[in-house]
């Protein structure tokens, strides 16, 4: 018995659907619409946060659909962006707080940052920086130590039951969560006929490997991910164009493979 669902998208932003530099996802309008008219889901999974998600989530007409935002330690429901109940943010910057003075210098996340500190982290415009500091799950930042001095700052954190993920950009800390738990729980909610996940980085490895077919999005900005498991198979595919322009053809040829479009 099918879903009535035909497909389910889950997608990274950064580097993926909305470009590396410019953060537009024009190129990848004509797939977009093509999903529209096959009523497919588009899931957006980031590390952004559940403001930042909503924003995009309205511009790209997916309101309709629940979000993983925060790298997977949190899920925004279809038509909502109000999380502050289930916030654990300030539990997480408590932890923070209590690491060896050694060590607790050498991250900065964005609860240490202004918006203009992280405008210039990003990228991002002021407004979009001022979305991004209102967290919920999760606190990004980048590490300036050792990868010896990060091995140790890991323990510490792990000791307190605090999760990272290394992402493209940025170390994220969390309670734990990830962008697969999240696929699953949206997976075993909606049953879609067929799944696809598209990302560039490591943190979205789980994802493209979980899903029916899973699409490295090239990003000449960072080193390619190493062969995955369900490459040599033809599960995993790789995009010769990067962000949008690989999206768009990613998911037209899959639709076409799949005989929806």
């Amino acid at each position: 018995m099918t879903s009535g669902i035909p497909l389910l998208v889950f997608t990274d932003l950064d580097g993926t659907l909305i470009d590396h530099e410019t953060y537009e996802w024009e190129a990848a309008r004509p797939a977009l619409e093509a999903l529209h008219r096959i009523s497919a889901g588009v899931i957006l999974a980031s590390s952004k946060t559940a403001a930042e998600i909503g924003t995009l989530r309205a511009a790209l007409g997916l309101a309709q659909w629940p979000a993983i935002v925060e790298n997977g330690a949190g899920l925004l429901p279809a038509g909502t962006s109000d999380l502050q109940s289930v916030s654990q943010y300030q539990d997480l910057l408590s932890i923070l707080a209590k690491m060896p003075a050694a060590l607790r210098p050498l991250f900065r996340g964005f609860g240490d940052a202004t918006v203009a500190e992280i405008v210039a982290m990003t990228g991002l415009a002021p407004e979009a920086a001022t979305l991004a500091k209102q967290r919920f799950f999760s606190e990004p930042g980048l590490w300036h130590g050792t990868d010896a001095q990060k091995a140790e700052f890991v323990a510490v954190l792990g000791s307190h039951g605090v999760h990272t993920q290394q992402g493209g950009r940025f170390l994220t800390l969390s309670f734990g969560g990830n962008k697969a738990d999240q696929m699953r729980k949206i997976i075993e909610t909606y049953r879609p006929d067929h799944t696809i996940a598209l990302g560039d980085a490591p943190n979205d490895v789980q994802m493209l490997e979980l899903a029916e077919f899973g699409v490295v999005v090239a990003n000449p900005h960072r080193a390619p991910l190493p062969p995955l498991q369900g490459e040599e198979s033809g599960q995993i595919l790789r995009t010769e164009m990067a962000g949008p322009s690989g999206w768009n053809e990613a998911i037209l040829h899959l639709l076409h493979t799949l005989k929806l479009y």
